[in-house]
């Protein structure tokens, strides 16, 4: 385990005790406010029907989201995703703070992608051309925060 995973591995604890589906439903009304614009000009219809994993790799935490009748929906592990995005919590934390875009991430392997690979090259297009509503600028300021952390065993 790096020093990276044992520092964080003890915080996300609370979060490993309950349910994955409980986490999924969480993140998707987070992402369902966040992107009500994007939703209602249907820039998701891509995922409609369709089930994506983000695998959380050194927290241990995995969230399954999907879209149906036009709202992202939290899903459990019933069935399998159609694809998969995995990575460390910090490559998370700067892609959504947007220190980094999608493609140095994947290039650099520090993101991985499996499964349809379409499906994820268009999730990842998407996340590429997303510009946050203003309304989230504290949100977006407390992610690049997190991402600025200088965490023990981590490169500067």
């Amino acid at each position: 385990m790096s020093a990276t995973q044992r520092f964080l591995y003890p915080l996300t604890f609370p979060l490993r005790l309950v349910p994955g589906t409980l986490h999924s439903r969480a993140l998707a009304g987070i992402l369902n406010q966040v992107m009500k614009e994007s939703l209602a000009e249907g820039e998701l219809d891509f995922l409609e029907g369709r089930r994506m994993a983000i695998e959380i790799d050194d927290v241990g935490l995995r969230y399954r989201l999907g879209l149906e009748n036009g709202r992202i929906r939290g899903y459990g592990d019933d069935r399998p995703a159609d694809a998969s995005i995995a990575g460390g919590l910090h490559e998370f934390l700067l892609l959504a703070a947007r220190r980094e875009d999608a493609d140095t991430l994947f290039f650099q392997r520090r993101l991985r992608m499996s499964g349809d690979t379409e499906l994820g090259l268009y999730l990842k297009n998407f996340l590429d051309a997303f510009e946050p509503p203003a309304r989230w600028a504290p949100m977006i300021r407390t992610l690049e925060r997190l991402a600025d952390m200088r965490l023990p065993g981590r490169k500067a």
